[in-house]
């Protein structure tokens, strides 16, 4: 996997460059048959990385957002493939809010193994291989810069911090905060609530709701690379293909601190 990351790093920065240009200028935005909204950034995005794949590693599948979305699957069945998400939050990309992301990640057996979480509005890129490693950079005119490798951090009670959507607030998921009602709340939209715990800002994301594989995969990948872990709401660790024509998650609670179970997420404060 290592011998890819480089290509990869490439894949998403273009993906982004992209992105941005669309971000830049007046677009529409069309409604797809699950009622969620995609605009040309989503389509373009996924194009190039589609394309660039194919030529990084021809062997290995994609499943994509947007072609998912139509009702083109490739067969995964070996156990190893890509999730791809060229844009995630979207919302936040209509809004003009800057909190979207380009994901990339590679499934193996279930388990997320490598994946690349870019911000281009932030010039803020991560990236992680389980076993081996989290690293995150600044990106300026292209190129990467600044590579420091991140990691979690030891849960503290005292000084705990919370990252939860800007878009998705559920009464389930203010009852929940409960058990916390000192610690401090982070607002931040996509895949970047990820990454605040990846980098050690952060201790939990708690996510009541649905979500998509492809969503997850590529942050949940460097979160683990850097010491974290996502369980689902069963307490078992969230997998993938868990239905390949749905790709939805269950409720899953992210911790920086993987040696830490926090409350159910069912649960509520006595």
């Amino acid at each position: 996997m290592e011998h890819m990351i480089e290509d990869l790093l490439k894949t998403v920065l273009k993906a982004g460059a992209v992105i941005m240009e669309v971000y830049s200028q007046d677009f529409e935005v069309l409604t797809k048959g699950d009622s969620s909204p995609v605009t040309l950034a989503d389509q373009k995005g996924e194009a190039i990385i589609a394309t660039n794949l194919a030529r990084i590693a021809p062997h290995i599948p994609m499943v994509g957002e947007e072609a998912a979305s139509e009702g083109n699957i490739p067969d995964i069945s070996n156990g190893i493939f890509w999730l791809v998400d060229p844009l995630d939050g979207t919302k936040e990309f209509i809004h003009r809010r800057g909190d979207f992301t380009v994901n990339i990640g590679l499934i193996e057996d279930k388990k997320p193994m490598m994946g690349i979480v870019y911000a281009p509005d932030k010039g803020r890129i991560w990236w992680g291989i389980k076993g081996v490693g989290a690293w995150a950079a600044d990106v300026k005119d292209d190129e990467i810069i600044n590579r420091t490798p991140i990691k979690t951090r030891a849960i503290d009670l005292d000084d705990l911090v919370i990252v939860a959507s800007k878009s998705h607030r559920s009464p389930e998921l203010e009852s929940w905060l409960e058990h916390y009602p000192d610690a401090e709340h982070i607002s931040v939209g996509s895949s970047l609530k990820f990454c605040l715990l990846a980098e050690g800002k952060a201790d939990l994301y708690p996510r009541h709701g649905l979500t998509c594989e492809w969503d997850t995969a590529a942050a949940h990948a460097v979160l683990v690379a850097a010491g974290g872990k996502v369980d689902a709401d069963d307490g078992a660790a969230l997998t993938y293909a868990k239905n390949t024509k749905t790709f939805l998650n269950p409720w899953f609670m992210a911790v920086a601190d993987s040696s830490f179970n926090p409350p159910n997420l069912n649960s509520k404060k006595d």
